[in-house]
Order: C-alpha cells, then sequence, then structure tokens
C-alpha cells in the first residue's frame, strides 16, 4: 500500500477552464467556475462524478423541488455531504478511492498502457502526444475516475482474478481469463454523451440533476436513484453491492467497470462490474437510444460527423413519435426553459470514438475525441422551433450530397475516379456551416430569418466545389460548367415545418 495522502476533497485535481486544477471543496464553493477543463472523456467523468456527489447530497423530488433547490443550494448542499463523507475521498490509504485493494494479485499494469491516446507495446508512436509521461497524483485521481467507464476493451485486463467464487463473466471454463469488456461508458464503439450546460459549472450540474419523478419516469433503473459506491464499495463483482450498482442511476454515473489499485509504478487491473449494455435494454441517461427497433439504436460518438449535426435527432424527443431518447435533455431541457429565466440553455456533446479487432479496442487512425457546443433560445423552444430546425438541416445535408456529387463527377470527367477529393468538398462545406450553425439555432424562431441565412449557406456550398473543383485549364473549364451544382431550389424551397413529412 503507498504511504501517502492526497484528498480529492481538498487538493486541486480537476481542470478547469481558465483557473487550472482545483479540489472538490473548491468546484462546489465557487459559482464563478465558468467549465470544466480536458478532453471530453474527462469532461464527462468529472460532469458524471459531480453528478454522483450532487445526487448523493440531494435528489429533489419532483420539477418544484429541483425549482426550489438552485444551483446555490445544490451547491451548499454538496458541500455539507462531502465533509460528512471526506474521509472516503482519499486517493490512497485503507480505503481508497474507487479502488479495490483486494485486487493485488492481478497483474501490474504501467498507467500509459490503460490510457486509450498513448502508445505503448510495438504501436507506433506517431507524435509527441502519444507518448507515456510521468502522473502526479493529480493525474492518478483523474485517470481512476475516467478507467471505471471508459475502460477499453481488450486482454490488458487480468481476468484470471476474481473476487467472487460464483462469478464465471471474466473466465473461460479452463481457468483463463477472458478479454475485458468495455467500460460502461463508452460501449463498442464510443458512446456519445450529452448534457446541459448553463453559465457556470454549478447552474450546469443543477440543470442535469434527476428528481426521483424522473428516474421513475424513465423506468430503467429497478433500483431507483442508489448508493454512491464510494459509501458502499462492491466486495465482489457479484456481491449485493455491485449487483445494486448494475440496476442504479449511482451505477451509470459511476459504474466500476474496472478493479484497479494504483501502485508505485502503476496499478493492478481487472475487469469490475459488467452492466447491462444499450442491447440489454439500458444505458447511461446522457447516451441517446432508439430502443423501437428489434436491436436498439444508438448515436456514436463520430469522427466524420461532428456531434452538432445530430442535434436534431437528440431533440426528437420534442416531436411526437420522436426516433431518440436522451434522457438528460429530455427531462432537463423543458424543465429548465420553464422553471427558470435562463435566456439560452446549452448543450454539451462530447465522446471518443474508437475501433475493435478481435476482442481488443483501441483509438487509431481517424479515431479520436469529438465535442461540440451549441446553445438553444430558451424563450422560442418548442415543437414549432424544433420542426423548423429540423427541416432547414434536412436541406443543408441535400447541399452537402450535392456538393460531393457534382465534385465527384467533375473529377470522373477529367479521368479521375477517386472519391477522396469529393469527400474533401464536402467536408469543407460542413466545417463551413458549423460557423452558422449557433445563428441558424437563433433563426429558428422566424421561418423568414431562416430563408435569408440560407444564401449564406448556399455560398458556402458554392465555395466548397469552387475550391476543389478548379477551372484553370479548358478541360477542367468544361468540366467545372457542366457540374456547377444548381442551387436555385435550395434558395426557393422554403416550405414550411407543416408541410414536412414526418
Amino acid at each position: 500500500m503507498i504511504k501517502k495522502q492526497f484528498s480529492l476533497l481538498n487538493d486541486p485535481w480537476i481542470p478547469v477552464v481558465d483557473v487550472g486544477r482545483v479540489s472538490l471543496r473548491q468546484l462546489f464553493s465557487e459559482p464563478a467556475y465558468r467549465a470544466l477543463g480536458g478532453n471530453p472523456v474527462q469532461k464527462i467523468a468529472l460532469t458524471k462524478l459531480l453528478l454522483a456527489i450532487a445526487q448523493a447530497a440531494y435528489t429533489p423530488q419532483d420539477d418544484d423541488d429541483w425549482a426550489a433547490l438552485g444551483a446555490q443550494g445544490l451547491a451548499e448542499k454538496s458541500l455539507a455531504y462531502l465533509e460528512k463523507w471526506q474521509d472516503h475521498f482519499y486517493l490512497y490509504g485503507d480505503q481508497p478511492f474507487l479502488q479495490m485493494p483486494e485486487i493485488t494479485k492481478a497483474a501490474e499494469q504501467s498507467l500509459g498502457a490503460v490510457l486509450p491516446e498513448i502508445a505503448t507495446g510495438n504501436t507506433t508512436v506517431v507524435n509527441a502526444f502519444q507518448l507515456e509521461k510521468n502522473l502526479d497524483d493529480a493525474d492518478k485521481a483523474l485517470l481512476i475516475l475516467t478507467l471505471m467507464g471508459f475502460a477499453l476493451a481488450g486482454k490488458k485486463t487480468d481476468n484470471t482474478v476474481v473476487l467472487s467464487e460464483t462469478y464465471t463473466g471474466k473466465t473461460k471454463p479452463n481457468g483463463k481469463g477472458m478479454s475485458g469488456k468495455a467500460g460502461t461508458s463508452i460501449g463498442f464503439m464510443g458512446f456519445l454523451h450529452n448534457f446541459l450546460s448553463g453559465e457556470s459549472i454549478l447552474q450546469s450540474l443543477w440543470f442535469n440533476l434527476l428528481s426521483h419523478e424522473d428516474i421513475k419516469t424513465i423506468g430503467l433503473y429497478p433500483q431507483g436513484l442508489g448508493a454512491a459506491p464510494w459509501e458502499v464499495m462492491p466486495q465482489t463483482e457479484d456481491c449485493t453491492t455491485a449487483l445494486q450498482l448494475q440496476e442504479s442511476v449511482m451505477g451509470r454515473l459511476v459504474p466500476l467497470s474496472r478493479f484497479c489499485l494504483l501502485t508505485e509504478n502503476g496499478l493492478h487491473y481487472s475487469e469490475g462490474i459488467a452492466h447491462p449494455d444499450y442491447k440489454s435494454g439500458v444505458v447511461d441517461p446522457s447516451v441517446a437510444v432508439n430502443f423501437k427497433p428489434k436491436t436498439p439504436k444508438i448515436i456514436w460518438a463520430d469522427t466524420e460527423r461532428r456531434p452538432w449535426r445530430s442535434l436534431t435527432a437528440l431533440l426528437s424527443f420534442m416531436e411526437a413519435n420522436g426516433e431518440f431518447n436522451c434522457y438528460t435533455l429530455q427531462m432537463g431541457l423543458l424543465r429548465t426553459r420553464k422553471q427558470t429565466a435562463v435566456e439560452n440553455i446549452g448543450i454539451w456533446s462530447g465522446g471518443l470514438r474508437v475501433s475493435s479487432n478481435a476482442g481488443e479496442q483501441y483509438a487509431s487512425g481517424s479515431d479520436d475525441f469529438v465535442e461540440s457546443s451549441v446553445f438553444i433560445p430558451a424563450e422560442e423552444l418548442g415543437e414549432n422551433w424544433y420542426q423548423q430546425l429540423k427541416l432547414e438541416m434536412k436541406e443543408i445535408e441535400k447541399l452537402a450530397k450535392t456538393i460531393y456529387g457534382a465534385s465527384r463527377q467533375y473529377f470522373a470527367d477529367l479521368g479521375i475516379h477517386d472519391a477522396k477529393q469529393a469527400g474533401f468538398a464536402s467536408n469543407l462545406f460542413w466545417q463551413l456551416c458549423e460557423r452558422q450553425f449557433q445563428t441558424l439555432l437563433y433563426a429558428c424562431e422566424d421561418s423568414e430569418q431562416t430563408k435569408r441565412l440560407r444564401k449564406t449557406f448556399a455560398a458556402f456550398a458554392s465555395k466548397a466545389y469552387n475550391d476543389y473543383c478548379p477551372k484553370e485549364t479548358a478541360r477542367q473549364l468544361e468540366a467545372w460548367a457542366k457540374n456547377h451544382p444548381n442551387l436555385s431550389k435550395y434558395m426557393k424551397d422554403t416550405a414550411k415545418p407543416k408541410e414536412i413529412q414526418i
């Protein structure tokens, strides 16, 4: 056991934008902290931990109770809760935070080996960012937290060590360990997580806080809220506490997907609690899912499609028979609009795209972190606003396909049968559109505003085609003129949302 102390309550370890690292006590004491720092996975893991602390401190009964609580009330109750449980927030000691001293028989891994962005083993190092670095105690605290939900599947877990005599989920019949399953919060390809965001971290936590009524309405967690894992840590993979975490909100916020214990040079590392996945009908409240098909559908993190482009799908609960449900957004968005005086409600989306091969999960090639933030005008929020946004996004998607098709045919006419250039043109179009997407969200309250904004998006389409389809030679000019996209229909087709066939 490491003989030193590091208090998550009092020592700085949480990255905060424009501030640096702060402690849990500082974070819940300072209403001016704007947003969490770190990469998207760290932001998600931290948000989930802070929500778990807030939910443990005070879970409102219903919307009225939530409104009466407020962000400041939530902060005060969270500080009182942390004071009560402060002995359970030490990184080292007899009861190290979110760690299992009983797992010491598991093989020791280096800290870099369990970080998706670090190149270890025979992996090629492309840049300095992939080199393993020495981690201080603050880094280790953040690592332990992210491993609870975002550990990658594969053979790095020592699953020959099983703490329960009755549990068979980690080993083969011959006693050899199975490959570790993907963390509950990352899934097969990398879930896209979504949260409401406000003007400060404390306000954001309040916006995302679930009530007991919300949990009952969601209906995915038989044990309801459940107990925070640091209050009562599981003893084995299938003990009563582990089973309670599998069926509770707390178990989705801090899932304990890995049993770990820090050492001087690394950590003991084995698979922890195996939570039911989306195919079994259970997801994190922050993940968007469609349970209607025989095999449920998920909105995954996608490096080829920035999260803001999925906003209409994420908000589809706003219409009858909507396709996806993201319970965090569904429960919090309209309540925040109704019960507060905020002018704009933010939506943050992010995650990590990963690949899998033969049970081994990794981030390589085009895999990467993704994130985006948008703000929705609270006063205009409603089905009419949503239907206008849906219409505009549908037409922009058509524009992107038009640019792709026109560019591809341009190169085909020149004898170049390569779709890459067409893809580059389409990608440029989407990059340009992102600059004006926030303007579009504000404009959707008025169809006349969106009609005027279409000129901007049409100009983006022309620029994307012209930048990748030159007209310097006679042959190029002929191909350019022949395939130049006709945008007149987009400019004239300004049907009102009520005319959309849903």
